[in-house]
């Protein structure tokens, strides 16, 4: 059972900074796709950004140029993958979900990934 940990969520004015991180279990296989997801209040749940095991990102429109996904994959360690939130608004509070998978990274869809963790909460205040 791959098992995520996700933490470094809290809350933060309009326009700040933060990161959380995500790490996984030391045997999760190297080829699995790792991302962030998050799900507001009543919204569908949304893919925000996805990383391979080399380094390929992806990200949904509404946070590119924003939010900096990012990996530590060496060896003997967890894997760890980050993401940097800047310029955060209002409609980035969320609840922020890391996954991994064994799917098409760049599609960044809920559906395809196997493997959560128990999420962390971001929330932008004015």
């Amino acid at each position: 059972q791959v098992q995520l940990v996700e933490s470094g969520g809290g809350s933060v004015q309009s326009g700040g900074s933060l990161t959380v991180s995500c790490v996984g279990p030391g045997d999760m296989p190297e080829t699995y796709c790792m991302g962030w997801f998050r799900q507001a209040l009543g919204k569908e749940r949304e893919g925000v950004a996805t990383i391979t095991i080399d380094g390929r990102t992806s990200y949904a429109d509404s946070v590119k140029g924003r939010f900096t996904i990012s990996q530590d994959n060496s060896k003997n360690s967890k894997r760890t993958v980050y993401l940097q939130m800047n310029s955060l608004k209002l409609e980035d509070t969320a609840m922020y979900y890391c996954a991994s998978g064994s799917v098409f990274c760049s599609r960044r869809r809920a559906p395809d990934f196997g493997f959560w963790g128990q999420g962390t909460q971001v929330t932008v205040s004015s």
